[in-house]
This record gives C-alpha cells, structure tokens and sequence, in this order.
C-alpha cells in the first residue's frame, strides 16, 4: 500500500510540474518521494531555484512561509494545514514590538522558527547553524534574540563579548530533554557520542560531544568514525541515520523527543496536494512577504 501510494505521487507530482519539499523531521515514506530533504531554510532555497510552479512543503507552516517569501510567484502549499510550530506561534508581531521599545538600541535576531508577520519587525534571521556566525557578524554588540532562549543561550556562550537579551521561548520537544535523561543514556550506552541540537535546554547541550543543526547531527554521525551515537533531537533523525549508516548504531536520547506537528502530515496527505484535492495554500499579502524578506536577506549578506 505504501508502495503504491508511492508511486502515484511521484507520477502525480512528474505530470503536474510539483516540487515537494520534506524536512529531516518527517517520516522515510515521505521523504523517499521528495525532491529535496533537508533543514527548513535550506529546503526554500531549493524551492526558488526548481523551476516547477507548484512547491509542496511537507513541514510546518512557518517552514512554508518561508518558501512563499522567497518564491512569491510559485504556488506554495502545506500539506497538512493542521502543521504548526509551537515556537514560532509563542510569540507575535505586538508582543516582540512592546519588548522592542524597552530595548531600544538593541538588534533583534529573529531564529527562522517565527512567523512571517514577526520577521517584519526584527533586523536579521538566523538559522541553529548559522546563527553564531551572524550574531558575531552585527555591529551592534546588544542583542535580542527570539523566541528560543536555548539556541539563544549557546549563541551567547560562544560570543562572550556581546550583551544578550533573551525571552522565555523555546521548543517544547527540545526542551523536554533532561539531564537525567542523557545520564541514564550515557550509562547505558558509556561508547557512544552524545550529538545534541542546540534548543535542547542548557545543562543538556554542556554535556554533548558535538552540537548542530539537525542536518550537522546528520553529516557528524555519517562522518565520523565513531560508530555509536546518542541522538539529542527528534527521534526520526535515529531512524534515518540507521538506514543510511547501517554499519552504525543509533539511540534516542528520549523515547518523548517526538515533533506530533512533524508527524501529523502523512503519505496520504501528500498524495491529495498533487491531486489538487488537499494541503492549504499559503498566501502573504506583499508588504508582509516584502518586510519579512529583509530579514531574511539581511542573513543571507552577513554570510
């Protein structure tokens, strides 16, 4: 049955000019059918360079925000508009406006997990990989950095010379993660590296062997000569990597590090945008989609 669904989405998406767009986080069947898997910002990338005119976006809805940003003109589509991300919805364009009149003459770095309406308001984006490289890069040395405050407290850990504001957000399956846990995984598993992404809470990523993006976890664990690995993110990355590096072994951090937003898009779901019968297209009015640009170009000078 998967198999066959299989192959009518990929004759579906090949008669119909779609490209579909999958994140790491989402489940092998879907991600054996798309074009492009990977973390979210570069997955937009990959959208405004294809030159299909239809982009499924198999993530969360900020993620296909960001596609329309970049590629206004191609017809973006969530493949299950119930997909949200909790971080990104935790805070909005009023709120992050009022802290910003009570630190004036500081930059507000906005993490690419916000929404479109948010990013009009901030000064530059960033990415988990990139965002130390462009905080270190801002001339101003104040900065406010929203809305995760453990992405934002590694950044600040690596740049000392730099003033932090952060506010209480986060990932909740991130930080569901306790040192507890990496303690029973360390003992059960004492060969094994501990790979940690950096929303993990504080006191969690301290005890890591490497921390990254999910798609550095990725490239460390295949490259590494290691061949055991507990995995601090979202339990799919162990399930990938075991079928990529199958001479490896792979162990969750926490049985709990599951994204249901992440899972709620399915096969079927898939299936029913390249008919043109599911998803929920995303539209941005063009000041919005023009505002929340310049953050994001913003991250793109600064490298």
């Amino acid at each position: 049955m998967i198999q066959d669904l299989q192959r009518e989405i990929i004759r579906l998406k090949k008669e119909n000019d779609i490209c579909i767009l999958a994140h790491c986080y989402q489940n092998p069947e879907i991600l054996e059918v798309a074009d492009f898997t990977g973390d979210s910002f570069a997955l937009s990338v990959k959208a405004s360079q294809t030159t299909s005119q239809t982009v499924i976006m198999c993530g969360v809805r900020f993620m296909a925000e960001t596609v329309k940003i970049l590629s206004p003109d191609k017809k973006v589509i969530l493949a299950n508009g119930e997909a949200g991300c909790p971080m990104a919805e935790m805070m909005d364009k009023d709120i992050i406006a009022q802290v910003r009149k009570s630190y004036p003459d500081y930059t507000v770095v906005a993490y690419i997990n916000t929404t479109s309406e948010l990013k009009t308001i901030c000064d530059v984006c960033v990415t988990s990989s990139s965002a130390v490289k462009i905080c270190s890069k801002l001339k101003n040395d104040k900065i406010l950095f929203i809305p995760d405050c453990n992405l934002g407290d590694y950044v600040a850990k690596q740049l000392p010379d730099k003033e932090f504001k952060l506010l209480n957000g986060g990932c909740p399956t991130h930080a569901r993660m306790s040192v507890e846990d990496v303690k029973k995984a360390k003992e059960k598993f004492p060969n094994a590296k501990f790979l940690v992404h950096p929303e993990c809470k504080p006191e969690v990523v301290e005890m890591a062997d490497y921390v990254g993006s999910t798609t550095g976890i990725m490239d460390y664990a295949k490259q590494s000569s290691h061949k055991e690995f507990i995995i601090g993110t979202e339990n799919s990355i162990v399930t990938h990597l075991q079928m990529q590096c199958p001479d490896k072994m792979f162990y969750p951090l926490s049985k709990d590090c599951i994204c249901h937003n992440m899972k709620v898009t399915t096969l079927t779901d898939v299936r029913n945008c390249c008919k043109g019968v599911g998803g929920e297209e995303i539209n941005l009015n063009e000041q919005t989609r023009i505002k929340a640009k310049a953050c994001i170009d913003k991250m793109i000078e600064l490298g």
